[in-house]
């Protein structure tokens, strides 16, 4: 029967393979954290137009439920954000009541939309 003999250069991870390994790991983990840190801002920076689109789904329905000449406020406050509102009327060719809003932020974030209503809202 034959013994295995290993060889010198067979015994084990060289300290050069050690280092280029510790190196790959480190770029790995700096771009990891990276990602995660560019993830967190952009996520953070979502809450504002977030707030802006809520207040302006919500002024859509009080116009729906109201009437598009319900004396409703500029300003709004959600989330201890102050959100300016506005608001244009006409009347389109059909008769139709077509509203535009609008909501900005103090922060600078804003966001539009557009209702349509039946000509016999109260007013």
């Amino acid at each position: 029967m034959r013994r295995l003999t290993r060889k010198p250069s067979d015994l084990g991870l060289t300290l050069i393979e050690l280092l280029v390994a510790i190196i790959v790991l480190a770029i790995g983990s700096l771009a990891a954290i990276r990602a995660a840190d560019q993830s967190r801002y952009s996520i953070a920076g979502e809450l504002p137009r977030l707030l802006v689109e809520t207040a302006l789904r919500n002024r859509a329905q009080e116009i729906q439920l109201l009437g598009p000449f319900a004396g409703l406020p500029d300003t709004v406050q959600i989330a201890g954000q102050a959100i300016q509102m506005t608001q244009d009327r006409d009347t389109t060719e059909g008769g139709l009541v077509r509203i535009t809003l609008g909501a900005r932020a103090s922060t600078g974030e804003a966001a539009g939309l557009v209702v349509y209503l039946p000509p016999g809202m109260p007013r």
